[in-house]
């Protein structure tokens, strides 16, 4: 089962997806937001209605978290190609909920960066209130899925200020959709491996596997929680494979998960 966020009579609604005629479709509108189920979508309130293709829908971004907590240099190749060290525990940072972008949204490089690369990645949605999970805790019943997400980067103000949150934090700089897949019903499974690819204008330019990561998600869960607490919608994004690099004006990204789908968006300079 999946679902996503989406504008109709002008208004936001969550609504649930499900395959028809071998295309996807929105089918029902959820009466709560996914993530006030404790994990439990299907038992959430919905109403039937008519029937509206994904591929016609105007999509929001899926998700709407307190806060995104991002996890960086997470593949080993990844770190070399930036000349950076491996680092010897989870490296946290965060995105604000302002730099959203749906699907289909057009990511502004600001007046004030030179140079700014794509980062696709896989990233999680949070399904309960989680606070310093044990060691021997179970940390797949606090995920209520997974979607695409693009965390978009300033490289020059990155290296330039030291610290990172206006490098990543820009508004226009966190594109995640188009929709996400509920952990209950897709065969997902970051331990085993999920492919993470990326297109600028049709040319793969990453394609890594989560198998890959340095640390796993259960590892990154228990880091996190012990030092603050996951509320029920926040995003974790889980790090980017190889291949990282500069797009300007002009360039398309495409960033693809199987069984998520394929997170679009187009790029142009900050009026």
């Amino acid at each position: 089962m999946k679902y996503c966020r989406f504008q109709l009579d002008g208004q936001p609604h969550y609504g649930l997806i499900e395959s028809v005629g071998g295309a996807d479709q929105i089918t029902r509108l959820l009466l709560q937001p996914p993530h006030t189920s404790d994990g439990d979508v299907e038992g959430l309130p919905t109403r039937r209605m008519d029937h509206i293709p994904l591929d016609h829908a105007v999509l929001l971004a899926p998700v709407e978290p307190t806060k995104i907590v991002c996890v960086g240099r997470n593949y080993r190749e990844h770190a070399a190609e930036l000349n950076n060290e491996v680092p010897v525990e989870p490296l946290l940072f965060f995105k604000p909920p302002s730099s959203l972008l749906p699907d289909g949204g057009t990511i502004l490089r600001p007046k004030v960066s030179e140079r700014t690369d794509y980062e696709g990645e896989l990233a999680v949605v949070i399904a309960r209130r989680c606070h310093q999970l044990r060691e021997d805790e179970d940390v797949r019943p606090y995920i209520l899925g997974y979607t695409c997400l693009n965390d978009f980067t300033a490289r020059d103000l990155q290296k330039k200020d030291g610290q990172w949150a206006r490098a990543k934090g820009c508004d226009t700089f966190c594109p995640v959709g188009p929709l996400v897949a509920l952990t209950d019903e897709s065969n997902l499974d970051p331990w085993a491996g999920i492919q993470v690819e990326t297109r600028v204008n049709g040319e793969v330019r990453q394609s890594g596997n989560t198998r890959d990561f340095i640390f796993a998600l259960d590892v990154i869960m228990r880091y996190i929680t012990n030092a603050m607490t996951l509320e029920p919608g926040d995003v974790i994004a889980t790090g980017t494979p190889k291949g990282v690099g500069p797009v300007v004006a002009g360039d398309v990204i495409k960033i693809s998960i199987p069984g998520i789908g394929t997170l679009s968006n187009p790029v142009a300079d900050q009026p």
